[in-house]
């Protein structure tokens, strides 16, 4: 089953970002059990050519990768997709016109995505037009993340956009933008809420950023089926730590 399905159909997946571009870390997270990955080129050095390397091997090892592109326009959306991205992440959707936009962007159709067959994510002259076009209906995943109050208020408008598969709740930027400095106040507890009823009411998939299973185990509840956990940074900083604390910890003969 696509990735797309199996995210709108409302299964438990998890995913992480990846901050640094480099093409052997996705063979390595390949490797991990992870449904995915998201390679993050709004807040990390991603320059066309690493971020095609890396899609090049996500694709060769069947291993599905979005991105987040820095911004939702059309040449930026049109040059990930092509290059092989599974899908993508839009940052800072808070109207329903932004969300239409990013939609029509990521799809073939008058005014939408330009078609090319000799494209990574085309097989390079491998499938007539028809099949690619079935294709991409079913695989392209497009994320509209809510980072905004003005998001979180036209959560139901915008989970009923055709082309946006599901919502992203972005807890950092949305804390920070009601002026709290963390990530567990009372209007974010709301908008999980109100965002989550969103896309249960549309059978669009619920995502979220967190950065350990404690903090996932607290927006669960409000029905978000797809984490973001944490980044390989993360994990790495972490685990160096475990085991230098385990070191530190020993007895000396």
């Amino acid at each position: 089953m696509q990735l797309r399905d199996r995210l709108m159909q409302g299964e438990p997946l998890a995913g992480t970002f990846l901050k640094t571009p480099e093409h052997l870390l996705v063979e390595v997270l390949a490797a991990s059990g992870l449904d995915f990955i998201c390679l993050d080129a709004e807040h990390s050095p991603f320059d066309r050519g690493r971020m095609d390397a890396c899609l090049a091997m996500a694709r060769a090892l069947d291993f599905p990768a979005l991105v987040r592109v820095p911004a939702g326009r059309p040449e930026i959306i049109l040059g990930v997709l092509d290059s092989g991205a599974t899908g993508i992440v839009v940052p800072h959707v808070d109207s329903v016109a932004k969300a239409e936009e990013v939609a029509r962007a990521a799809r073939f159709g008058h005014g939408g995505r330009g078609f090319a067959g000799t494209t990574r994510w085309a097989g390079v002259l491998g499938a007539p037009m028809a099949d690619l076009l079935e294709r991409s209906r079913k695989e392209t995943i497009v994320m509209a993340q809510i980072e905004e109050p003005e998001g979180v208020d036209a959560a139901n408008d915008i989970a009923a956009v055709d082309g946006i598969d599901a919502l992203f709740i972005g807890p950092a930027d949305l804390s920070v933008a009601y002026g709290k400095t963390n990530v567990d106040s009372p209007e974010l507890h709301a908008a999980y809420k109100t965002v989550g009823e969103a896309c249960k009411t549309h059978g669009k998939g619920f995502v979220t950023w967190a950065p350990d299973v404690a903090k996932m185990k607290d927006w669960h509840p409000y029905g978000v089926n797809c984490f973001f956990i944490a980044s390989e940074l993360g994990w790495v900083l972490s685990g160096a730590r475990t085991v230098v604390a385990d070191i530190k910890a020993l007895s000396p003969d």
